[in-house]
């Protein structure tokens, strides 16, 4: 075998070292597929999407709070992209956890260690094989929650066109790249979070840590989020990077906040497994097993050097300029706004000429101490209404009450009483969500 493979220009030692990671990717790989908690989790990725669109086509009412939550019951696509908002925050990290958490670990467990560092396969084939088996099902059980979302959607509510986050139209075959390229990019920082699970699978030699760590690590970084109106520091966090592809969904992209989370997710997927594999080399493996007591206590170790990022990124939140300020809302708002009232009127059946456009006076300010920053904002659409008479204009006040996320993502609901109900009936007498009544939208604090 070693003398054809040399023929062909290829040295033995790779031709074995290959083949060894292959050998070990298929092991590891059968080993996965035959556990439990994989085929359940699989189950629910499978299951889940229909079960939520399920709840949802038996009860009248919408997660508005998430992006796109109000337009699940008009649109298929809608509904895959409030799984994905809900994934990003909780379910991708798990998925990673779950998968790749035990993969190291589990040697230490069982003692097996001596077993499988044989001379076919050794410390660098196996670190590879076993990385590449977690690796192939995260994508795999990602593939598969972003399919069954987009199925159960299509096939409960409809493939009808999805509003935009500039208030234009998306027609379906449009809308449907879009979603996948948005679960597709979703896999970037999941990757990432295969990369820590890994890490603290060989570190702590606790399967325990390994599954749980990056579902906390994804909570203590959203609140990270949260603290502090800067811009650099949050983008250091890789659980920001699940919100990334929002941008996407505007009539007029933009891809600063993709940039920066692909080369953070790279740093945190490099650097972790960097880490574990340092590790993994240099660990004694010929002597006594060690004892689960022991594990434990470099969780401890490393959870205390977790704590002091987490204070250092705490105090960070504050550096930098702000991302989100009057001048970047009323700019991102106010065209929204003039879109989504000519696609109110022509859901009404009224004639809008081609072009047509609103003279609008915006005005925004923040509720609380500082003037900018993530938060509560109030901002009023002043519309300049043409008449004839002794006044020649009219002043039509439309306020909404925008609730802005650290990334520049928002939220923005006016009272009944301006704009209307949350449902209107269209020319054809159909119950349609009232555009005006909850505007999504994004802006760019990068810029």
């Amino acid at each position: 075998m070693s003398i054809t493979v040399a023929a062909r220009g290829v040295p033995a030692s790779t031709a074995s070292r290959a083949g060894g990671v292959r050998h070990v990717y298929r092991v590891e790989r059968r080993k996965l597929a035959a556990q439990t908690a994989i085929r359940l989790l699989a189950l629910v990725c499978a299951l889940g999407p229909f079960l939520f669109v399920g709840i949802l086509k038996i009860q009248s009412g919408s997660p508005s709070d998430t992006l796109y939550g109000v337009w699940v019951h008009s649109s298929g696509f809608a509904v895959s992209l409030v799984l994905l908002a809900f994934a990003g925050s909780w379910g991708l990290p798990l998925i990673a956890g779950i998968v790749a958490g035990d993969v190291f670990s589990s040697e230490d467990r069982y003692g097996t260690w001596k077993t499988v560092l044989t001379r076919g396969a050794g410390r660098r084939e196996l670190f590879l094989g076993k990385l590449l088996a977690a690796v192939t099902f995260v994508v795999a059980l990602v593939a598969l929650t972003a399919a069954c979302s987009l199925l159960a959607g299509v096939l409960v509510v409809g493939d009808q066109r999805l509003v935009s986050l500039s208030g234009t139209l998306f027609g379906a075959g449009h809308a449907l790249a879009l979603v996948v390229a948005a679960w597709a990019w979703c896999l970037v920082p999941t990757l990432a979070f295969t990369g820590l699970a890994v890490l603290l699978s060989v570190a702590t030699r606790n399967g325990i840590v390994g599954v749980i760590g990056p579902g906390l690590a994804t909570l203590v970084m959203q609140l990270l989020i949260l603290v502090g109106t800067g811009v650099w520091a949050h983008q250091l966090l890789v659980a920001g990077a699940f919100g990334a592809w929002r941008p996407l969904l505007r009539a007029q992209p933009y891809y600063g906040p993709m940039l920066a989370g692909l080369g953070v997710s790279a740093l945190w997927c490099a650097g972790c497994l960097s880490a574990a594999w340092l590790i993994l080399r240099r660990r004694d493996v010929a002597g006594a097993p060690v004892a689960r007591r022991q594990g434990w206590l470099v969780a401890v170790r490393t959870v205390a050097v977790l704590g002091a990022l987490v204070a250092l990124f705490a105090v960070a939140g504050n550096w930098g300029r702000a991302g989100v300020t009057a001048g970047r809302l009323e700019a991102t708002l106010t065209p929204e706004f003039n879109n989504l009232t000519i696609l109110q009127q022509q859901e009404l059946g009224r004639p809008v000429p081609p072009g047509a456009k609103l003279n609008i006076l915006p005005g925004c300010s923040r509720r609380g101490s500082t003037p900018s920053g993530p938060g509560d904002w109030v901002c009023t659409m002043n519309v300049i209404v043409p008449q004839a008479g002794a006044v020649p204009f009219q002043q039509t006040p439309v306020t909404y009450d925008v609730s802005v996320q650290p990334d520049g993502c928002f939220k923005a609901q006016s009272p009944p009483a301006f704009i209307g109900q949350q449902l209107m009936r269209d020319a054809a007498g159909h119950d349609v969500v009232n555009p005006l009544y909850t505007i999504y939208g994004c802006l760019n604090v990068l810029r």
